[in-house]
């Protein structure tokens, strides 16, 4: 199954944001991964649409751009979100009693976009899979949402292995605390896809961290967690 490797535009230095961009797409990277927070689903703010139009200005044309809504009312803004170019909108299921998810991902498809379902770290792997028909990936946070740079919680890798044991070729992605080794324990559990924010903006050479990491996962990949 295929590595994806998305360094997470929330770590990067917010100054200069257009060269931090550019720099991911040098890099060897899958997607660009961007976290929209609005100060209610979690205590912080980040991103708007217009930050999502400077990526696809700035970004390689066919370069995916991934978009996570931390946000308690994604059907309004998700469309938006496509229309200024990302390529898959994230929403949480935590969400799902007050938002109507297939309506949601339906419009998403509509325009071409790639559906994602978001789990919080206590969300179990069970809320997503009445939903699976229409997720092209499921994201598994593996910190709190809401801010970077927190350690990984190991207890959410179960809940990775259920979701491939359910669905054996969806695209299972994993977000907060990702590094060399946590990557690796989450590509044992049946992780494909790795969102990695502090750590790759860290590097000097990020072109090369994401190539090791890619190595590590692929090779560690179904291995068993």
């Amino acid at each position: 199954m295929k590595i994806a490797i998305l360094p997470s535009l929330l770590a990067a230095d917010q100054g200069r944001l257009g060269d931090e961009i550019a720099r991911v797409a040098a890099s060897g990277a899958d997607a660009l991964h961007l976290d929209v927070m609005d100060g209610h689903f979690v205590p912080n703010l980040s991103f708007s649409p217009e930050t999502a139009a400077l990526c696809r200005r700035t970004l390689p044309e066919g370069f995916a751009l991934n978009t996570h809504l931390m946000m308690t009312n994604p059907e309004a803004y998700a469309e938006r979100f496509a229309e200024k170019g990302s390529t898959t909108v994230q929403f949480h299921l935590e969400l799902r009693d007050t938002v109507n998810v297939r309506a949601l991902a339906a419009a998403l498809k509509a325009r071409n976009v790639r559906v994602g379902l978001a789990l919080n770290p206590e969300t179990p792997a069970e809320a997503a899979f009445p939903y699976l028909d229409v997720a092209d990936e499921v994201l598994c946070m593996t910190v709190h949402p809401g801010y970077g740079g927190q350690a990984f919680i190991a207890a959410v890798l179960p809940k990775i292995a259920a979701l491939r044991g359910r669905a054996p070729a969806l695209d299972i992605m994993v977000d907060g605390g990702v590094n060399d080794e946590t990557a690796v324990a989450a590509a044992r559990a049946g992780a494909n896809a790795f969102v990695a924010g502090s750590f790759l903006f860290a590097q000097a050479d990020m072109a090369a961290a994401v190539a090791r990491l890619r190595t590590r996962c692929e090779a560690a990949f179904g291995k068993g967690a």
